[in-house]
């Protein structure tokens, strides 16, 4: 297994309801490290671009504004298969399908408003990271 990192965001339904403290308790007891984290109210430019994967989708005004409707906290986790570590604490994106004692399905309000995003590969991982955080922001 390698260290890697990942990008997590905790979604504003998440920081409305005041979980910040608590989804990043789960993610140390698993083993994860934040080496960088901010608190930001992203624009409709940020959510835009970091979701035009997503353009051709169905949901993505819906997710755009979603994301823009509150602040959210962007951090960067370091571990061992960091990106595989994460998505498993996660949980399934809808929470109706999540294990227990994972974050979407203990926080999350629905399939939208799922509480947290996390990179599904090293390599969009790196992409992420890189589009919130410069290297310098990052403490290990």
């Amino acid at each position: 297994m390698a260290v890697e990192q990942t990008l997590s965001i905790i979604k504003p339904d998440a920081t409305r309801r005041n979980l910040t403290g608590k989804i990043n308790a789960r993610l140390e007891d698993a083993g994860l490290r934040i080496v960088a984290q901010k608190r930001l109210h992203l624009t409709r430019g940020q959510a835009e671009q970091f979701y035009e994967v997503h353009k051709e989708r169905p949901f993505y005004n819906d997710l755009v504004e979603f994301m823009m409707s509150g602040p959210v906290v962007v951090q960067v986790l370091e571990g061992e298969d960091a990106v595989a570590l994460n998505r498993k604490v996660m949980g399934e994106t809808n929470p109706a399908n999540a294990a227990e004692g994972t974050i979407r399905k203990d926080f999350a309000e629905s399939i939208e408003a799922n509480s947290v995003h996390g990179s599904d590969s090293a390599e969009n991982a790196a992409k992420e990271i890189q589009f919130f955080f410069s290297r310098t922001e990052i403490v290990g």
